[in-house]
């Protein structure tokens, strides 16, 4: 397949296929054009592609690994297909870790059809303290993408769905699995999603301004509300508005996420959960969630991606936060503006926040904890102590002119 923006391939699979600029650690695209016997070009693909796999540890924990796929992975086992062979992208990379693409063709169409990736717990570098060591082998079937022999398949959104332990994430889609007389098709087949998008895109996009010297004020972001689902029950909620605080090339500028442009998709699993945020007209933005102690949630990763207006990219990670902490069962609520330092070039700043990652009931947020700047509680005691205290020394510098007074009106025999 060839990802050339984000991809939604809709699979039979509990989870919505959205738009989400997917760019972890800035990876270069893979690329391949296959030519089968007589030197003709049959398949063309450009793409891009990460797993997050979820392995129980040896002290009966369980973990979760990205495994970014490099561009210099092998593609030995690929084909053009022949009567008896169907067309098979094969791409092998890392230590154990294989996967592939098969296609199908019709009269005068062809469909992406089955997806398999394996690998490797034994890899002791990868997977350090897992339980079981030994292969491990996923695959499912992708029946719904139907694209003409004749164009070339592009899609602009993700392509997210969880099969087994593992999540797939595919995006910067191009593909044209079975190339006519020897010619990559100049007619591209766009995916539904992208269709959606740039219709939204016609009357809600704003130019996206230059990092300037300085940060340029910008008002206060809407909040935008974000949904998570496992099956067909809500598993994580989000509300909050976001403003990305980027330093790029010596200057700094301030984006704000609009919730009309931004799509959203995610995953809850048992120890963690994924929230993924797409505004198209500035990039990809992932929060990972996790448990600690067995009873409490917090804010532990960011992952960040964007394209500035003169192409270039900028690229934020940090896996080691320890924000936006609450018990399990309850959410966690900032109204007022807070900030999440995620690199010395990169922070966000959050306003009107409110977050439940597990245990969400019926839909709805649980009983808030709220953080420190929006616990007005203590200025109470504050108050009243500091009327109190002054109360008290009005009275003592009284008393203390009074008995001066006193003093002055009598003459000693």
């Amino acid at each position: 397949m060839l990802f050339r923006c984000c991809l939604p391939l809709h699979l039979h699979l509990p989870f919505t296929l959205l738009c989400l600029l997917m760019r972890p650690l800035g990876l270069n695209a893979l690329s391949l054009t296959l030519k089968d016997s007589n030197n003709a070009t049959c398949l063309y693909a450009q793409w891009k592609m990460n797993f997050t796999i979820e392995y129980e540890t040896a002290n009966n924990g369980l973990k979760n690994v990205t495994i970014q796929v490099p561009s210099s992975a092998s593609f030995s086992g690929s084909d053009c297909g022949t009567e008896e062979n169907v067309p098979q992208i094969a791409v092998q990379f890392g230590s154990g870790f294989f996967w592939s693409v098969n296609f199908t063709r019709a009269i005068s169409t062809y469909f992406i059809d089955f997806i398999s990736f394996s690998y490797d717990t034994s890899d002791n570098a990868t997977f350090p303290d897992a339980k079981e060591k030994g292969k491990i082998y996923t695959a499912f079937a992708v029946n719904d993408i139907e694209v003409p022999l004749d164009q070339l398949f592009k899609c602009c959104s993700l392509l997210m769905t969880k099969e087994g332990n593992v999540i797939h994430s595919y995006w910067d889609v191009l593909v044209q699995a079975f190339v006519q007389k020897n010619t990559i098709s100049t007619k591209e087949y766009v995916c539904g999603k992208d269709r959606l998008l740039s219709t939204v895109l016609a009357t809600t996009s704003s130019p996206v301004p230059l990092p300037t010297a300085k940060p340029i004020p910008k008002e206060k972001p809407h909040p935008g509300t974000y949904s998570v689902k496992n099956g067909s029950c809500i598993c994580l909620l989000a509300t909050m508005g976001l403003q990305l605080n980027i330093t790029k090339n010596k200057g700094t500028s301030l984006k704000n996420l609009n919730p009309n442009t931004t799509d959203y998709d995610g995953v809850c699993l048992k120890e963690s959960a994924l929230l993924w945020l797409n505004d198209s007209n500035l990039g990809f933005l992932e929060l990972l969630f996790a448990i600690k102690n067995g009873n409490r949630f917090y804010l532990k990763g960011v992952n960040v991606s964007l394209t500035f207006v003169n192409g270039s990219d900028f690229v934020a990670v940090n896996n080691n936060l320890n924000c936006w902490d609450a018990p399990i069962g309850s959410s966690y609520m900032c109204i007022k503006e807070d900030s999440i330092p995620v690199s010395d070039t990169f922070q966000i700043n959050t306003f009107d926040l409110r977050v439940q990652p597990f245990n969400v009931v019926e839909g709805k947020y649980s009983t808030a904890q709220e953080c420190s700047q929006d616990d007005d509680s203590i200025l109470i005691p504050v108050i009243v102590g500091s009327g109190l205290a002054g109360l008290i020394l009005i009275i003592v510098v009284a008393y203390l002119i009074g008995r001066r007074k006193t003093y002055a009106g009598y003459q000693t025999l």
